[in-house]
């Protein structure tokens, strides 16, 4: 899934008090040549579109490549993840949603915008925006088209709402043709939407370095 779909979301223009003194925060270091915007927006585009995501696809390949991982991380997903490496403020609680055939699962924070920082790295624009944190709930299936995303009818959706104490994980289904794939190059076609479940992994982001 690609980042146009971003623009297919309203977002919200009502910014939260820790947000509104963000943006007087930046705009105040802009005006005073202290930030180049574009150098900001590079880096902030870097940590939620590169870095942020790389923790969970990390999570996501050794899951399918290890049984035994996979197992603990269904188990105790906080314990398995911190295995990696990865884990702190926002991720002090993992829960790990497998997808199978029978069932797809949709993470959302209606009440907010938690989001396992870890592994995932910086929210979406709109994973934070009102449409889709009610959408989602409403109408899963529908907001999954909106991503493009369409399931079989067969496959039911599950939907998961985040909290302050618990973050959740989609650990999407390998996809076909990936046989004898090395651990990285598998992390390497797990995305940032596949992770939240708006997307599925794409075999081929192969080795791009940047399947988000």
């Amino acid at each position: 899934m690609s980042g146009h779909h971003h623009h297919d979301h309203d977002h919200d223009n009502h910014f939260t008090p820790i947000e509104a003194r963000v943006k007087a925060l930046e705009s105040l270091m802009v005006g005073k040549g202290y930030v180049d915007p574009a150098a900001l927006d590079a880096i902030i585009d870097t940590y939620e579109t590169k870095i942020g995501p790389r923790n969970g696809a990390r999570v996501v390949a050794r899951a399918w490549v290890d049984p035994d991982f996979a197992a603990r991380l269904k188990a105790d997903g906080t314990a398995a993840v911190a295995e990696l490496g990865f884990g702190g403020r926002g991720g002090e609680h993992t829960v790990a949603c497998f997808n199978t055939p029978e069932e797809h699962n949709l993470i959302v924070c209606t009440l907010c915008s938690c989001y396992p920082w870890p592994l995932l790295g910086l929210p979406p624009v709109w994973y934070k925006s009102p449409p889709y944190r009610a959408k989602a709930v409403i109408d899963p299936r529908g907001t999954l088209a909106d991503f493009g995303l369409t399931l079989p009818e067969g496959q039911r959706i599950r939907v998961w709402d985040s909290t302050a104490e618990t973050r959740f994980l989609v650990i999407p289904m390998r996809p076909a043709g990936t046989e004898g794939w090395s651990e990285d190059k598998l992390a390497s076609i797990v995305n940032r939407d596949s992770m939240i479940g708006t997307g599925l992994p794409r075999v081929e982001d192969a080795d791009r370095g940047d399947a988000s």
